[in-house]
């Protein structure tokens, strides 16, 4: 019986870095579900229309994300995993148009913005602001321009057949982007899991928090991120979007049955393997 392919929804169009991450994760052989929004995502997951979404959460020029975070808590999917990304951006080109054709370079706002140093010594082109990256390059292909450019990844490249005039392009070489990967709790399997994401609320009291942090430091669990968002309607209450990671599962299981105690509203968003490839 032949294996059916994983649809993994993602927020943009093939070859955007949402697909490239997906591709990182799970290889090439998905079936790949574009998607308008984030929220489209999750509602394609929510009506079996997708096996899993892969979401970006965090850059580490821009930060977090944070209305993703809301999504994470609204729709409670597992996370069951993570992927980093090194953010490469190129200047692509519909074949044989030469650098000195070019009058516009269109991609997304914060693709322009991480090439400013390069365009510093370009004045008379003109940056213009696109939807996504890889909707950029398919359209200097569909509309076959020669005298405007996108700013893409090499696989926007690839599957739009344009040519990479410059490559690397950003200034900051060691840019990328987190994403996270979430399923039904019914394809969430158990795995030997060494990170976690988790949310919670704390009463609005002094040390409050601290009590939490401590705990994870008594019980050698590492916090590697730490993440808060006012609760709605709520002044001064917050809920708090930790990772953590560790070594040995019994310091994790006794470090949230102490955490229980001091919170409310907590919620584990997933247990997963922590992914130190970027």
């Amino acid at each position: 019986m032949e294996k059916k392919k994983p649809r993994v929804a993602i927020q943009g169009i093939r070859a955007s870095f949402h697909e490239e991450a997906a591709f990182k994760f799970f290889g090439e052989d998905i079936e790949t579900v574009e998607c308008n929004s984030f929220k489209q995502t999750f509602d394609k997951l929510q009506a079996k229309e997708a096996d899993y979404v892969i979401m970006a959460i965090e850059n580490s020029i821009a930060g977090s994300i944070l209305p993703n975070y809301t999504l994470l808590m609204n729709y409670n999917f597992p996370v069951v995993g993570e992927v980093y990304l090194p953010i490469q951006l190129h200047l692509l080109a519909y074949p044989g148009v030469k650098f000195e054709d070019i009058k516009i370079v269109t991609s997304h706002p914060m693709a322009l913005r991480q090439c400013l140093d390069f365009f510093d010594d370009y004045p008379n082109i003109k940056l213009v602001e696109g939807t996504d990256t890889a909707a950029c390059a398919k359209r200097v292909r569909d509309e076959k321009l020669t005298d405007t450019v996108a700013i893409a990844n090499a696989l926007a490249a690839k599957l739009y057949g344009l040519e990479v005039l410059e490559s690397g392009i950003e200034s900051n070489k060691t840019n990328y982007t987190r994403f996270l990967i979430l399923t039904e709790h019914e394809f969430a399997q158990k795995i030997k899991a060494n990170k976690a994401s988790l949310c919670f609320q704390v009463g609005n009291q002094v040390g409050s928090l601290a009590k939490v942090l401590n705990i994870l430091a008594e019980n050698d669990v590492n916090m590697s991120k730490i993440q808060s968002m006012p609760v709605l309607g709520k002044r001064n209450e917050y809920t708090f979007y930790l990772d953590v990671e560790w070594e040995k599962q019994e310091n994790y299981d006794a470090a949230i049955r102490q955490i229980l105690k001091h919170t409310h509203n907590f919620n584990i968003l997933g247990e997963y393997k922590k992914n130190d490839t970027v």
